[in-house]
């Protein structure tokens, strides 16, 4: 298999997936609320999305060891397109609701993309790879929000429903085509087991459990900076919704490039996990400074913020998966980066329901509690031992 050829096609299908999620995220509160949906309820559609993504990705995973990355990545796209067809027609906060848990069944195909590109990738070049499908999260969130905006302005929200239906028709026809299997010996002895009881098990494995805990502080304070900085940018600063946008695509554009450019010649030179240790320690300098660079201080100092947050992000992500990759060399690949991504979910369960709510006592707390989270990840950085037992790549 070439493996460059097999990137670049995982590296589109992600892409597409993620530009028609970024599509509908920017639109949702406020479509939500549009339909009579209280704030709370918008709270609990969010979550309900991630508790799918939670539930599932282990599933995933695991369906992808026994029957092959392809076949679940075509069958989860498919789900994804039925979802976005049924939000197409939503007309009440129920229907909303449904289109939410099969879009987050769909997407919880992260886990076995993830160990699609550990298949294809040679230990070496592991981070690299990785940090090439960071960029296709990037980028998918780059040009996701402001189509998404002008879509639902222009044309209403059934229009906006069919062009994300149509991206991940379009990504299912470039995956038949064109994405070959990675897989060389699948496991069919592969047991289905309670999700709890799963991630137990792996919490049990000293170093992959280190990597299990990283992730979700990290996940937990990103989260919870995704869920304030709207309002903190908007009550301290003035922004407008479409400045706002704008903001959040210099986020996806610097975190694309740092992991399709920065993230191959950091990991060869430092490793992965000092690049791990880097990206922890610069986004919690960005976050804590976040509050105290509003208003007239906003151009540039918190760009400068917010730039050290996306460097930190597109450093982070490939660190942790290369070395879980690296970590474990079973034939569960697949099952543990799902069970990996649904640990991981939690944070993006409870962190933006923790940050609304401190948020709501002092808008400086979200901004002191996550890097106080991520200092803690720090630590246990510091104690993970680089142990290379990847299964070899598939020629």
């Amino acid at each position: 298999m070439k493996n460059k050829s097999a990137l670049g096609v995982i590296f589109l299908t992600t892409f597409l997936d993620l530009l028609g999620f970024g599509l509908i995220i920017p639109i949702l509160p406020a479509f939500a609320e549009e339909l009579g949906a209280s704030a709370m309820e918008i709270g609990l559609i969010a979550a309900i999305y991630a508790l799918m993504n939670f539930s599932f990705s282990p599933f995933w995973g695991r369906m992808s060891d026994k029957h092959g990355r392809r076949p679940i990545i075509m069958i989860s796209v498919l789900i994804t397109a039925m979802a976005y067809l049924i939000f197409s027609q939503t007309s009440s906060i129920l229907i909303l609701v449904i289109s939410r848990v099969f879009s987050g069944i769909g997407s919880a195909n992260i886990g076995a993309a993830q160990a699609y590109v550990s298949d294809v990738s040679t230990p070496e070049n592991r981070a690299k790879s990785m940090g090439i499908i960071g960029a296709a999260f990037g980028l998918g969130f780059v040009f996701g929000p402001p189509i998404g905006g002008f879509l639902k302005a222009d044309f209403g929200i059934e229009t906006l429903g069919y062009v994300a239906a149509g991206l991940s028709f379009m990504n299912f026809v470039v995956a038949y085509f064109l994405l070959p299997e990675s897989l060389k010996e699948k496991n069919k002895d592969s047991k289905s087991s309670n999700i709890v009881i799963s991630i137990i098990q792996q919490l049990k494995r000293p170093n992959i459990s280190m990597l299990f805990y990283i992730n979700l502080l990290f996940v937990s304070a990103f989260s919870m900076m995704q869920v304030t900085a709207v309002l903190l940018w908007k009550g301290h600063s003035f922004l407008n919704e479409k400045e706002i946008g704008f903001v959040f695509m210099f986020i996806g554009l610097s975190s694309a490039l740092v992991q399709g450019l920065l993230v191959g010649p950091i990991a060869k030179k430092f490793g992965e996990k000092q690049m791990l240790a880097i990206g922890l320690t610069l986004l919690a300098i960005g976050l804590f400074a976040m509050p105290y660079f509003q208003g007239k201080l906003f151009i540039p100092w918190q760009f400068i913020a917010i730039g050290l947050i996306a460097l930190a992000n597109g450093f982070i992500n490939p660190a942790l998966l290369s070395l879980l990759t690296k970590m474990d060399g079973s034939k569960d690949l697949g099952k543990v980066t799902g069970l990996y991504q649904s640990f991981g979910s939690i944070g993006r369960i409870v962190g933006p329901a923790f940050g609304g709510l401190i948020y709501g006592i002092h808008f400086h707390l979200p901004y002191v509690i996550g890097p106080l989270l991520l200092l803690v990840g720090l630590f246990l950085s510091r104690k993970v031992a680089v142990v290379n037992t990847g299964l070899a790549v598939n020629e």
